[in-house]
């Protein structure tokens, strides 16, 4: 604001007079370099305004020419802002300062812009700093809006026109927007890979490709070459190297791979070399590999020491996988020098392991525990590493990450003290005592509980069996977790030495410390299982798939008490559940398709024998039962074809070896048939029929004289065999061996004697009963109880159960023989009589024998 005087002041006023005094005055000229001198005391404007004249001199302190009075800088009162002006003189006095200000000498008050004191009547004043600039009273009317528009903009020019859109772009413009499509098309990409759409990441690539190719014609077309953006063209060529890699094309990522390293424009590109020799690893070319982990390194500074380590660890891995372990040692050893880390850390207790150094394995390993966990700061942080309430309730991705990387370091450990323990002491017990107590010393407690249970099971391994439970049991005064784990073990063994009772007593002890330990209530349903306690087992076992849902286990046996039930419709819903689960399980698929046939849908259960014939090709068993029933279905081709693949597979299976015996009797291919016979007489030696049928072949091609040699040997070996002396009597009646007939009909008619004196006894049956195999000796019960539930891990101490139904095929075998028209005594049956008596000089013929 422009300083004014106000008004002569008397003759004795000098600059105390004022009120306020001086410092009242230096308020006032602040803006003016205050001219007030404190050092001296004095008053520059002293006896300046002495006549009534508003200030017109040339400077401060006298006459001169008179300078431009200061412009206002600010809108009066309620008034917008104008264009600055010269503000005239009057010949009045000066407008006054605000309301309020101090008292004159006279005792009047001074003049302000509103009104009173001298100049209340003249024409408002310049708008002070005091008030805030844009501020007015108006705003707070009722009705009236507060805007902010200081520069008065909003009342002369009212509302702004709308944005025009752009007639044509530059080619500024058009660059830019083709840049932000391929930097799309990269995240597009990117994300399809993160996806695991590998195909369609790699067709994203290839577009981004060609429109960065397109951005930069235009750009050389529109002169703006120095616009290129080399960054973008890097994230393009690295975006499609990695998607190459990605979908397994290694030619064509290593090309684009080169081309980047090659561009002396990106400095940091040598580092992608650690990605070329990751391709030539994944392609077994490690040295190539090796090279290319070198070359990365160098370019890697020493501050960069994560990374170098990685890449140290890399070329020890190849040197691994080309067999190099003292290179593999060396590059490890460099590592744990400088920047130890749990996984190279168990990469050099492996190579080690190779070599037999047990000493140093012993040295390594107690290395190994004193690398810092992922996430430990304090030894408390192993327990918040397990899952609580407060990990449920809210997500947090750096502690999950943490625990993920715990657990995979804590799987490395556990695995290098398993293979320590049984090495480092002549005692395998002695040396997994070193191993805890070392894990132990570590503060590793949930691994040294691990370890107790992995003693126990290497000894339940080795079949010592009284080592194990000494083992087990010693665990019953320690931690609650570890108790039930070693009662549920305890339980399996027992399981397996048919001690029932044991296994439930150390099955409730494990329920008694969990509730809901799944693998317990199995173990003891299985032991009720074999108890015949049907309904309690399925109790058990519904508990546990309450108690886990997914408990194969508990799933599997449910089925097989379901079976043995008859429930056969709940059975199978059971196993369709377990085969989504685990899909690749043999034995749940044999269970679907056996109660498909149990169903009487033989095409069903032939689609799920085909289904596990493909798993197990060689299984005689599933071969079998494919024949069956395609006999069922009257396919007797490809019966055929399953019974003589079943019996390749398996040439001791009784009933396949019959059956095809009477199937090549049946179309009178006699040699084939020898050579099965010939085989269940070799499996059976004391059964005289499978001899007799080898004799009826030989007799029916027409070798006579092997049959009755033949003959005569089962006479030697069963002297009483009624049928063998009477085809000796007809063979060699035919031979023309006159003086042997007499001889055989005088012992046929004393073994018909003796038989006669004899009870009935169905020892000497036919040889459909021949075909009878004890249900022990039935291939076919053999491999359905070899389809029992999955083998238990060595871990979960789960015990298996026997498959509950026995199938046995003898009276279908018997009723196929019966049909196939043969018996013992050479002749065909009733079905193939008639045609056969004209062509068999033996059949039915009538025999003149003497009297005894």
């Amino acid at each position: 604001p422009e300083l004014t005087a106000l008004g002569p002041p008397p003759p004795s006023s000098r600059a105390g007079a004022w009120p306020g005094g001086a410092a009242a005055m230096a308020g006032y000229g602040a803006s003016y370099g205050n001219p007030y001198n404190q050092s001296t005391g004095d008053d520059l404007y002293e006896g300046f305004g002495s006549n009534t004249e508003p200030f017109r001199g040339g400077n401060i302190t006298g006459g001169g020419a008179a300078p431009l009075p200061m412009p206002s800088m600010a809108p009066m009162a309620g008034q917008p802002m104008g264009p600055l002006r010269v503000p005239q003189s009057r010949g009045g006095p000066p407008p006054g300062t605000r309301a309020g200000a101090p008292m004159s000498h006279m005792g009047g008050p001074l003049g302000t812009a509103g009104g009173g004191g001298a100049g209340a009547t003249e024409e408002a004043r310049p708008m002070t700093a005091v008030r805030a600039a844009g501020y007015t009273a108006a705003g707070k009317r009722p009705g009236s809006a507060a805007v902010f528009d200081p520069a008065g903009i909003g009342a002369s020019r009212g509302p702004a026109p709308p944005l025009q859109k752009r007639a044509d772009n530059s080619p500024e413009d058009l660059c830019r927007e083709m840049e932000k499509e391929v930097n799309g098309l990269i995240e597009e990409s990117a994300q399809l890979n993160l996806d695991s759409r590998y195909g369609e990441a790699l067709e994203k690539a290839k577009e981004a490709g060609k429109r960065e190719r397109k951005l930069c014609q235009k750009r050389d077309e529109a002169g703006l070459s120095d616009q290129v953006n080399i960054d973008l063209t890097y994230s393009v060529f690295f975006n499609l190297a990695n998607q190459y890699h990605a979908n397994g094309l290694y030619v064509e990522a290593l090309k684009t791979y080169s081309m980047i390293v090659k561009n002396k424009q990106y400095h940091q590109s040598g580092r992608l070399r650690v990605n070329m020799g990751n391709i030539y690893f994944e392609q077994k070319k490690y040295p190539n590999a090796i090279k290319m982990y070198r070359m990365a390194l160098d370019q890697i500074p020493n501050t960069g020491k994560e990374i170098r380590s990685k890449i140290i660890r890399n070329i020890g891995v190849a040197f691994v996988r080309l067999g190099q372990f003292q290179d593999a040692i060396a590059s490890f050893e460099q590592i744990m020098e400088g920047y130890p880390d749990v996984q190279t850390g168990f990469n050099l207790f492996l190579c080690y392991y190779a070599l037999g150094e047990a000493e140093k394995m012993r040295k390594v390993f107690a290395r190994l525990l004193s690398v810092r966990l992922p996430g430990m700061g304090d030894v408390e942080d192993e327990e918040e590493m397990v899952v609580g309430m407060e990990d449920v309730l809210k997500e947090d991705g750096l502690k999950e990450a943490l625990r993920k990387k715990h657990k995979e370091s804590s799987k490395y450990i556990s695995v290098a003290a398993k293979l320590l323990a049984p090495l480092i002491e002549g005692d395998v017990a002695a040396g997994y005592d070193w191993v805890i107590t070392q894990l132990r010393t570590a503060n590793h407690a949930s691994l040294a509980n691990e370890m107790e249970i992995a003693k126990s099971l290497h000894f339940m391994r080795a079949r010592q069996f009284d080592r194990a439970v000494e083992a087990l049991k010693s665990y019953e005064k320690k931690d609650h977790q570890l108790v039930a784990r070693a009662a549920t073990n305890l339980s399996f063994i027992y399981f397996h030495e048919a001690d029932y009772n044991s296994a439930i007593k150390y099955a409730d002890v494990a329920m008694r410390h969990n509730r809901y330990n799944a693998k317990a209530l199995v173990n003891k349903g299985n032991c009720l299982f074999m108890k015949h306690e049907f309904e309690s087992a399925r109790a058990m076992y519904q508990e546990s798939m309450g108690a886990d849902a997914d408990c194969i286990e508990a799933i599997y046996n449910l089925g097989l008490v379901n079976k043995r039930m008859a429930l056969g419709r709940e059975a199978f819903s059971l196993f369709e559940k377990l085969h989504a689960i685990i899909p690749s399980s043999i034995e749940v698929v044999w269970q679907i398709a056996d109660l498909q046939e149990s169903f009487g849908s033989p095409k069903v259960a032939i689609k799920w024998f085909n289904i596990l014939s493909s798993r197990v090709p060689t299984d005689p068993g599933v071969l079998s039962r494919l024949g069956n029933i395609y006999l069922k279905e009257e396919d007797e081709s490809q019966a055929y074809h399953y019974h003589l693949e079943s019996y390749r597979h398996y040439p001791v299976n009784m009933n396949v070896i019959s059956w095809l015996g009477a199937y090549s009797v049946k179309y009178e291919m006699y040699e084939k048939a020898v050579q099965y016979f010939e085989r269940a007489s070799q499996i059976q030696p004391s059964e005289v029929k499978w001899k007799l049928m080898v004799a009826s072949c030989h007799r029916r091609s027409g070798d006579y004289q092997i049959a009755f040699d033949i003959y005569q040997q089962i006479h030697k070996d069963f002297p009483d065999n009624v049928e063998c002396l009477r085809y000796l009597v007809h063979i060699s009646d035919d031979l023309g061996k006159k003086d042997q007939v007499h001889e055989y009909v005088v012992k046929l008619r004393k073994a018909e004697r003796a038989q006669e004196q004899q009870p009935p006894s169905d020892t000497a049956g036919t040889f459909a009963q021949g075909a009878m195999i004890p249900p022990q000796q039935n291939e076919n019960i053999a491999r359905n109880n070899g389809y029992g539930p999955p083998p238990p891990s060595s871990f979960d101490g789960q015990a298996p159960v026997a498959t509950p139904a026995e199938y046995s095929e003898s009276d279908f075998h018997n009723a196929q023989i019966r049909l196939a028209g043969v018996d013992p005594t050479g002749n065909q049956g009733k079905k193939t009589t008639e045609k056969t008596a004209k062509d068999d000089p033996f059949a039915d013929a009538d025999l003149d024998l003497p009297g005894a």
